[in-house]
């Protein structure tokens, strides 16, 4: 049996639409946290958000569909992720530096 849905990996993603001003980072928070997920979210100065998410591999995958989603009022129209170096944070963070 593989484990490779269970191996930490640590994305770098970018959401691009209406995703300021709709509860956004609040929503990739609490599904993190849920999912036990660590990493950060912000808005960027360009008016969409950007976020790494660090976690087992499957975790991760199901929290960026959700993420794809967004909350209600939200309309993302792209979401790009690349791998990043796990880092080992121990929460999610809501960051304020744009």
């Amino acid at each position: 049996m593989s484990d490779a849905g269970n191996k930490n990996v640590r994305r770098h993603v970018r959401v691009t639409g209406r995703v300021q001003g709709v509860g956004f980072r609040w929503h990739c928070q609490r599904a993190a946290c849920a999912r036990g997920l660590t990493g950060w979210v912000r808005n960027t100065s360009d008016g969409n958000v950007e976020l790494e998410v660090e976690g087992p591999d499957s975790v991760v995958e199901a929290f960026l569909r959700e993420v794809e989603q967004g909350p209600s009022g939200a309309r993302v129209t792209g979401l790009t992720a690349n791998d990043e170096p796990v880092a080992g944070d121990e929460s999610f963070l809501i960051r304020f530096d744009a």
